[in-house]
This record gives structure tokens, C-alpha cells and sequence, in this order.
């Protein structure tokens, strides 16, 4: 069973940066099925509101695709080796409060989620 657990959020004020990470097990280490071969990304939920897509990185060529509402901001990267997402959030707004969920969309895994809290 593929397990995602994220790590790393916090409270920040406006303007600071936070790093998050989700740590991935599970995957089988036989391609096609190693965390490498998988699409991954990031997600969010702030309090009321509705889940949006933050970021998603592919398998293979590592293809990014941002929202528009954290481009510039956000960084995704990824660590095959460690079977590790990453998610440099820089330039923090208030509006960025929400929990953050990284997941497997082909796999409908998702983690538990980390909560970011940005102060004004």
C-alpha cells in the first residue's frame, strides 16, 4: 500500500518562505511502479473552501505545471532516489493558509496533509 506523508508546514508571517516534504512508501520498486514512475503533486484546502491543484510534477522528463496563482512563488522538485516531494513555497500570502496534501493522482493516494498558516 502506497503511504504519502507530508512534513514541514507551519506558522509563517506574509512574505516568508516555508519548505514542505512528503515522504513516499510503499511502491513496489519494480518499474512500472517505482515512485519515479509516477506523476505527483501538491494540493490544497484552506478552511470553507474548496480543494485546488497547486502544482504536479510528471514522471520521466519531470514536466511542471503550476497554478497561476503560485507561479513565481512556488517550487516543485522531486528526489526519486529518496522517494521524495518537495514544495518551496516563497513569498507567502495569507491566502496561501490552507493544508496541503501532496498526492498520486493516477494512484487516487493522497497524504494526511500538512497545515500552512501564513499571518499578515
Amino acid at each position: 500500500e502506497v503511504q504519502l506523508v507530508e512534513s514541514g508546514g507551519g506558522l509563517v508571517q506574509a512574505g516568508g518562505s516555508l519548505r514542505l516534504s512528503c515522504s513516499a512508501s510503499g511502491f513496489t520498486g519494480v518499474p512500472p511502479f517505482t515512485f519515479e514512475d509516477y506523476a505527483i503533486g501538491w494540493f490544497r484546502q484552506a478552511p470553507g473552501k474548496e480543494r485546488e491543484g497547486v502544482v504536479c510534477i510528471s514522471s520521466g522528463d519531470r514536466t511542471t505545471y503550476y497554478a497561476d496563482f503560485v507561479k513565481g512563488r512556488f517550487t516543485i522538485s522531486r528526489d526519486d532516489a529518496k522517494n521524495t516531494l518537495y514544495l518551496q513555497m516563497n513569498s507567502l500570502k495569507p491566502e496561501d493558509t490552507a493544508v496541503y496534501y501532496c498526492a498520486v493522482p493516477s494512484r487516487g493516494t493522497k497524504g494526511q496533509g500538512t497545515l500552512v498558516t501564513v499571518s499578515s
